[in-house]
């Protein structure tokens, strides 16, 4: 399957703000979208862009899909899945994607990004309920449990992570137990976890044109 080798840092500056890309760095004062908060390029100081309703609708769609790490066939391919779905399309394609095997990692706190998420999965440190899963579009479901493998708990780097797990914030539909490095789907995201830093009406429109 294809990757996007292009620098993230050069993605998240393309789209104007964070997409948290790189974990820790991203918020620190080295963010390169905090000491050049302008878009790549030589012109990017001094451009003045003035996008389309195209143009809007294209960008949201790749924010989405670089926050998530896919290339276009596979988030095209959630967008059909979602439309197929019964019910409002906008939500059901952000579940989707929130409960990719690789996200559902990051958002537990159990990888600082979701590239570190996916390469873990890759390695087949992550079990679901108890079994090694390699494939990070694995689509979880209500009532499984997520750990790490034995090899994964013994790396002298998780430590550090650890200590950092106490004060992350876990969304409502997943839970945490810190002390086994278990988490559990409670229930599909709604409401408000389904909120991201992007607008999936705009991606519904910019496929349905």
């Amino acid at each position: 399957m294809g990757r996007n080798l292009e620098p993230k840092c050069k993605q998240c500056r393309r789209e104007g703000e964070k997409l948290q890309l790189k974990g820790e760095k991203c918020q620190t004062a080295k963010c390169p979208m905090v000491r050049r908060a302008y878009r790549p390029g030589v012109h990017g100081p001094t451009s003045r862009v003035r996008p389309t309703p195209y143009g809007v609708q294209l960008r949201e769609k790749q924010k989405a899909k670089n926050s998530y790490g896919m290339m276009e066939k596979q988030f095209r391919h959630y967008f059909d899945q979602a439309k197929k779905k019964t019910g409002n399309t906008t939500d059901i394609l952000v579940q989707l994607l929130e409960m990719r095997l690789d996200n559902v990692v990051f958002r537990l706190g159990l990888a600082r990004s979701r590239a570190l998420a996916r390469q873990s999965v890759n390695h087949g440190h992550v079990l679901v309920n108890g079994k090694s899963v390699t494939i990070p579009s694995y689509q979880v479901k209500e009532g499984d449990i997520i750990s790490l493998s034995t090899k994964a708990k013994a790396r002298p780097s998780l430590q550090i992570e650890l200590a950092k797990l106490e004060q992350h914030l876990t969304p409502s539909w997943l839970y945490l137990d810190i002390q086994e490095l278990t988490g559990k789907v409670l229930h599909a995201p709604k409401d408000e976890d389904l909120k991201q830093n992007f607008n999936p009406q705009l991606i519904v429109e910019y496929y349905s044109r």
